[in-house]
């Protein structure tokens, strides 16, 4: 981590929408609210490469959600490929020879982040159980925290219920990004380990990945106004920041 992101920057907003179309109608509305967007599964089919770098040409932040996960060679040409694109974040499923294949794709790139994902938000404790998986959620997430370090990775992802325990054990070392992100009274969808903005802020999020608290609103813009104003507020009281 090289020192705490301007307030605009702490906010991703992922495009997980059907269409091209509708992703270039959500970054004009948001307009100068937003600068970070991710693009992920649902749109790199239909053209998600060519909208990262009209984005990035436009002076925005791009967070490719593409989490990695194969032998080490397969990943370390993806993310060669992925560097050409010029985004900021890329995702890399917490696993030893994959991390070490996204480093060695990455080489000198100075500009490109990679993300670990410890344990995705969509699970909880019956879910480890069901994959026969003898951790807690927080054991299992910092254990895959201390996988990522140890390869020199730049940040993780996990959810803000871990953040405060992931920047007590590594300080300001990793970055740590956080989706299952809900403002007071959304709705959770499928997440299961959700928290607020603020919270998520105090606990010692660099970044959060809000979505549909946002792309679903029926005004988007004061949606994202809200969001950034409760970050901003957190932020002055949180001394993690």
């Amino acid at each position: 981590m090289t020192g705490a992101p301007d307030l605009i920057d702490r906010l991703i907003v992922p495009l997980d929408v059907s269409s091209l179309e509708q992703a270039e109608t959500t970054v004009a509305l948001l307009g100068d609210r937003a600068r970070f967007y991710k693009i992920g599964y649902q749109l790199m089919p239909l053209g998600g490469a060519a909208l990262a770098r009209r984005l990035l040409g436009k002076g925005k932040k791009v967070f490719l959600d593409f989490k990695f996960l194969d032998i080490g060679a397969t990943v370390e040409k993806g993310v060669a490929s992925a560097v050409k694109l010029g985004g900021d974040f890329i995702t890399i499923h917490a696993d030893p020879d994959a991390l070490a294949g996204a480093i060695q794709g990455r080489g000198n790139n100075e500009r490109l982040k990679i993300l670990a994902v410890t344990v995705l938000t969509s699970w909880n404790e019956e879910t480890l159980k069901q994959n026969r998986i003898d951790m807690s959620v927080h054991e299992l997430v910092l254990y895959r925290a201390e996988m990522a370090a140890r390869a020199g990775v730049d940040g993780i992802v996990a959810s803000a219920r871990e953040a405060a325990a992931i920047r007590a054990r590594f300080g300001s070392d990793l970055t740590i990004v956080t989706p299952g992100i809900r403002p007071a009274g959304a709705a959770s969808d499928d997440q299961k380990r959700i928290v607020t903005p603020a919270e998520a802020i105090k606990a010692g999020a660099d970044h959060l990945v809000i979505g549909r608290p946002i792309l679903n609103a029926s005004n988007p813009r004061a949606a994202v106004r809200i969001i950034m104003s409760e970050m901003d507020a957190a932020l002055g009281a949180s001394p993690a920041h």
